[in-house]
């Protein structure tokens, strides 16, 4: 096989070709794909080029969750509607019905989000290749390239990982392929899984390897703050008093580097002319300029369909600067009020759709509200080339600096660290508009609830802090009827999955 590769200035989906190998391309260009011969991988994975490709190959995944495996997982919404922010909207409660369950806490394992899992161990393969190939003799490859691609292979198998231990806790891990069928692996407990996933983030940051923030040509790979973040989520989600401290050190490292800071305006974070500012830690990066996904490429090149998925539906395209989509997730009028007079989030965040007068098709849970960081703006598919409804430009937010600041906040006060947990607190909310509170732990809660709706956070605070069954409780309208407990932690473990592995799987209490 062979395969030239241009890389310019973002990494984005591309689509598959041979091997289960994806591949991806940046900005206005593509791989330009040659016709194959029959040179196998293993062969093929000799040279400094080719192993480049394998890395970008290994980004891939992350843009699958939003459509791929016939289902719509994006993992912000995925994790948001199990918190107190948005309804799950859709026709009635059987449209999309695994997210009615999820919201409701009452999964099945015939009917929850099987896609995500194939994303990310589809992830996990690819990277777990990237670090096999590069322990070969491979032409043209220095030391400094050896480790810059082993880091961002470990970072990337981390994340990954990270998805399958927040939605299902006790997984099948493992670091090296398997030769062949019938593919099973072990299961291990979420703590082990947890201790896996911190050292092998422990061992890529140790290579020293990554930069603290890429070049404009390199937006979208992994950062050493990237993985600082990542540290820091899973070592506060697990709530690993070591590792915490660890943590605080990192964040204050962010702080320190000057590489970062807060956009001065909340309401220009979530546009096109947001994308990777001094504010993005870590982005996803999706493109509508020539983008060519569509209904019978789902992997394919191109944009997003999250704006589709929560736009009102039937929409008068254009109409107050917005198209349309189909009704999921309304924003909660609760979430709406939470916001004091002033707070420029407010609206930032909820676009009151139901307030400009046209008429669309109201839905199930309908609030007219929706989510305004990733709603359909007009022109943002303006240069797609196949489907609109799946090619929107929207980069996916991770890690922004903000959470930065108000991750050391929170350490601070918790006792994993010392200094200014005030002063970080109050650069986050004047940016906002908004007066100074004091630095209380119950204060940040609410300001890391405020500064991420719709961005898959709240969920994982509340349960990491204890409190979910107090605040994921039934509400007045009758659409959450149960409360969340520990059994809910884990969702159940598709049963496609259990089906396969013969026996070796044992399903999540749930």
């Amino acid at each position: 096989m062979t395969i030239k590769m241009k890389l310019y200035n973002k990494i984005f989906t591309l689509g598959l070709v041979a091997s289960a190998m994806a591949m991806t391309g940046c900005s206005n260009s593509f791989l330009d794909i040659e016709d194959p011969t029959h040179t196998l991988i293993g062969e093929y994975m000799s040279t400094d080029e080719h192993i480049q490709e394998a890395v970008v190959a290994a980004y891939d995944p992350l843009h699958w969750p939003d459509w791929a495996m016939d289902e719509y997982n994006p993992v912000n919404i995925m994790s948001d509607i199990m918190a107190d922010d948005l309804w799950v909207g859709g026709s009635d409660a059987n449209d999309n019905a695994n997210w009615h369950r999820m919201m409701n806490f009452e999964a099945r394992p015939n009917a929850v989000i099987a896609g995500l899992w194939t994303d990310a161990y589809s992830g996990v393969k690819r990277c777990n290749d990237v670090l096999a190939y590069i322990e070969k003799e491979i032409a043209g490859m220095t030391p400094e390239k050896k480790a810059y691609y082993e880091a961002q292979a470990r970072v990337l198998r981390v994340y990954y990982y990270n998805w399958l231990w927040k939605f299902w806790g006790n997984v099948v891990y493992y670091e090296t392929n398997f030769e062949g069928a019938p593919y099973l692996g072990t299961q291990y407990k979420a703590d082990e899984v947890y201790g896996f996933m911190m050292a092998d983030l422990e061992a890529a940051l140790a290579l020293d390897a990554l930069p603290m923030k890429e070049t404009a040509e390199n937006l979208g790979r992994v950062t050493k703050a990237m993985a600082y973040m990542l540290y820091a989520e899973i070592a506060m989600y697990q709530n690993d008093e070591e590792r915490m401290r660890k943590s605080f050190t990192y964040m204050k490292e962010i702080i320190d580097s000057g590489k970062y800071a807060l956009n001065p305006d909340y309401t220009n974070i979530f546009k096109e002319s947001g994308e990777w500012t001094d504010e993005s830690i870590f982005e996803v990066n999706y493109k509508d300029d020539n983008a060519i996904r569509d209904w019978d490429s789902p992997l394919a090149a191109g944009g997003t369909v999250l704006p589709t998925l929560i736009s009102p539906n039937n929409w008068p395209g254009g109409t107050d600067g917005h198209d349309g989509g189909w009704g999921f997730c309304p924003v909660r009028q609760e979430t709406f009020d939470r916001y004091e007079d002033g707070d420029t989030r407010r609206d930032a965040t909820c676009w009151n759709a139901g307030a400009v007068g046209a008429s669309y098709n109201v839905r199930y849970q309908d609030t007219g509200l929706f989510l305004e960081k990733y709603c359909a703006h007009t022109g943002d598919n303006a240069d797609q080339k196949a489907s609109s409804e799946l090619n929107w430009n929207n980069n996916l937010r991770i890690y922004r600096y903000s959470e930065t600041l108000l991750n050391a906040a929170e350490l601070i006060v918790r006792g994993y660290g010392s200094g200014d947990a005030q002063g970080y607190l109050d650069q986050v909310r004047s940016r906002a508009g908004v007066g100074t509170i004091p630095a209380s732990l119950e204060n940040i809660t609410e300001e890391r609830h405020l500064e991420f709706v719709g961005e898959g956070k709240r969920y994982w605070d509340v349960v990491r802090l204890g409190i979910a069954s107090q605040v994921l409780v039934p509400d007045q309208y009758g659409y959450r009827t149960n409360t969340w407990s520990q059994k809910n932690k884990y969702l159940p473990i598709p049963q496609s999955e259990i089906d396969k592995a013969m026996g070796t799987l044992t399903q999540n209490e749930y």
